[in-house]
């Protein structure tokens, strides 16, 4: 007997061993992979180990009458990492097959549970030290109904799991084997608990135990390897899927439309037959998303998808080339039919969207070309169609037909695209610089940076006349950075030349200021010209934060953590108000100059402008007022509390050579 129960106690201590390593790999792995369910499994791991090791220092042949506290400690010890040990377990198995997460409040509800079960356990060892069969009963027969009673639970609900897999299989073999085995343990307990048979099963359960664990340590392995390789096998499905299709609305995306495009041009041509290739471009989305939010913009681009897919036109191609544009590509018999086909997909887009108990009414404008009449590449097809659709939105018609003089237009456009790039290249544009008055030390606060195009065959050409081609031309950010970098250099300019340090402003588009490496290349720039971020004033219009208040105010506050200044410009025009100036960490408020123009004859905008001052002073935030053409105005704004000025009355726009000329005035 002695011998047996020496070696029990090895058992239970190389067990004890065998388990903490392998929860230790079970955390390597969860520091790797940050698998939930692979954390529960290692705490039950954990648990298990403390359980064995309790087990190994206790002295199985101490009176039930003269159990010392040491021997109270390991066995409740033991009790609890039982219990902790299954429930940690089932809720592995739950987070893998689920994907359910706990919150702190069930952590603290699985942990009562366990010491509640520990300490019921234990309480035979201090209210009941005279019935050897009731501490029985609750050490044994109980614990052996709870965990039989668990994993008949777990193979059922393995059982409606759908997507059977060899671990899964395994697992509930396991379970329909363990679970009877703790029952049928229960049940013998009581009613053969005298009989030496039943000594000899607790013996050999001891070994079939630890088996049976280590079998489902490995069983654990083997889901951990399959969930893993499922995972993978997904990622790789996703990736393929995102590779073709649009992530955001499920159509096809630009480069497999093209070759869904290209498939169809190739299929045998019947008499008659041609394709009508339309881009669908939606009005005014940008209002949407700055009203209603990008949720909603989001929500709108997926349902037009949906619609257009599902169209009774059966379209041969749907998918989406950017933004707000789609491709849309059906099959006719006769040019005659296309005009029905429009009047449908402007139907199928005006029907009314509805989000958040909101109802919202959009439009789109079309442009279309035929194959293979006006052109047998995709390319070009999607080129003409673009060019029709430019057409349709410049004059406001619905839908346009490409005719050839529309390519002369695009000829220009590629003209201006050149000349726009040999600009940047010999640095073409220069900076004027109009000043800002600071009205309470009546010095300099700053300047703004007006950018101009010194054509070398137009002469002086003003913002009006190539801002728009190159936002039409896509190159707002290369444009952005190129002004950014400049007023860089003029800043450390000088500052070697007159000792003084001038803060300047500068305009930034909605593309720029989204740009996510924005802050990283104003931070290079500081670094490169040695500039201190004081020196830099960024100005955005109060739309662009409306696009995404969250990702804006996140900006904001990174490039203020920076030091650098940020200014809210044209304030009062676009779709925010007042309350969004609570929200907003910005630096100083611009008012329009459509405020300012009548603020001395006019009483409504005079009251405006008071009570954006007022409002904008108890939000903490500082005021420029800019066009001020008068002296008038200039008086009546220091008397209301306006921070600064600026316009014409102080100073037009000036290049670099005359604003040096008040630089070297101290």
């Amino acid at each position: 007997m002695t011998g047996y129960l020496l070696a029990q106690k090895y058992l239970f201590s190389i067990e004890a061993i065998v388990f903490a390593l392998l929860s230790l790999w079970l955390l390597i792995f969860y520091q790797g992979y940050s698998r939930q369910y692979v954390k529960y499994w290692m705490i039950s791991l954990v648990s298990l180990s403390l359980s064995y090791l309790s087990m190994a220092m206790q002295d199985p042949l101490l009176s039930h009458n003269e159990v010392p506290l040491s021997q109270v400690f390991w066995y409740t010890l033991e009790q609890l990492g039982k219990y902790a040990y299954l429930l940690f377990f089932l809720a592995g198995i739950h987070n893998s097959t689920a994907q359910a997460l706990y919150s702190k409040r069930k952590y603290i509800v699985i942990a009562l549970l366990i010491v509640a079960l520990g300490l019921l356990t234990a309480f035979a060892f201090t209210a009941d030290r005279i019935s050897l069969f009731s501490q029985f009963y609750i050490k044994v027969s109980l614990q052996n109904f709870i965990f039989g009673a668990s994993f008949l639970g777990l193979l059922l609900y393995l059982y409606t799991i759908k997507r059977k897999h060899f671990s899964l299989i395994t697992l509930m073999c396991f379970s329909l084997v363990v679970g009877f085995r703790y029952l049928l343990y229960s049940f013998a307990s009581i009613l053969i608990i005298n009989n030496d048979s039943f000594r000899e099963l607790t013996y050999f359960l001891h070994y079939f135990d630890a088996g049976a664990y280590t079998v489902l340590t490995f069983i654990m392995l083997i889901w951990m390897q399959g969930a893993e390789r499922y995972t993978a096998r997904h990622a790789v499905k996703r990736a393929q899927y995102l590779g073709k299709h649009d992530s955001l609305t499920g159509a096809l995306n630009r480069e497999e439309a093209l070759e869904k495009l290209l498939i169809e041009m190739q299929k045998p041509s019947a008499k008659n037959r041609q394709l009508g290739i339309c881009l669908i471009d939606v009005k005014r989305f940008k209002f949407i998303n700055d009203t209603y939010g990008l949720k909603t913009g989001d929500y709108i681009l997926g349902e037009i998808a949906d619609r257009l897919s599902a169209s009774i036109l059966m379209p041969s191609v749907v998918g989406r080339l950017s933004g707000d544009s789609f491709l849309f590509v059906i099959e006719i018999q006769a040019e005659q039919q296309m005009a029905a086909s429009l009047d449908h997909i402007h139907q199928l887009v005006s029907r009314p969207y509805f989000f958040a108990n909101k109802e919202i009414v959009i439009s789109c404008s079309i442009g279309y070309c035929f194959y293979p009449d006006h052109a047998t590449v995709a390319e070009e097809l999607l080129q003409k169609a673009n060019l029709a659709l430019h057409h349709a939105e410049s004059h406001q018609i619905p839908s346009v037909l490409f005719d050839d003089s529309m390519q002369n237009q695009g000829r220009q456009l590629l003209k201006v695209e050149k000349e726009i790039s040999a600009a940047l290249t010999n640095d073409e544009f220069v900076l004027y610089f109009q000043p800002q008055l600071n009205l309470i030390t009546n010095r300099l606060e700053g300047v703004e940076a007006l950018v101009r195009w010194r054509h070398p065959e137009k002469g002086l050409l003003f913002p009006n006349e190539f801002l728009e081609d190159i936002e039409k031309l896509g190159l707002n950010s290369i444009f952005d950075n190129y002004i950014l970098e400049k007023a860089c250099q003029i800043i450390e300019r000088w500052f070697e030349q007159y000792k003084r340090r001038v803060t300047i402003a500068v305009n930034i588009t909605a593309v720029e200021f989204q740009d996510s490496r924005l802050v990283a290349n104003i931070q290079g720039l500081l670094f490169k010209y040695n500039v201190p971020p004081k020196c830099l004033d960024l100005e955005i219009t109060e739309n662009i934060v409306m696009t995404d208040i969250k990702t804006a105010m996140n900006t904001i506050v990174t490039l203020q953590n920076m030091g650098i200044k940020v200014s809210i410009d044209d304030f009062g025009t676009g779709y925010s108000s007042l309350a969004y100036l609570r929200e907003l960490p910005i630096d100083k408020i611009k008012i329009d100059r459509s405020f300012i123009t009548e603020v001395a004859s006019n009483d409504s905008d005079l009251t405006i402008v008071k009570s954006m001052i007022e409002l904008s002073h108890g939000l903490g935030k500082r005021v420029l007022a800019e066009g001020v053409e008068t002296r008038e105005q200039l008086e009546l704004l220091r008397n209301i509390g306006c921070d600064a000025v600026q316009g014409f009355f102080i100073s037009r726009p000036v290049p670099e050579s005359e604003l040096a000329k008040y630089l070297q005035r101290r």
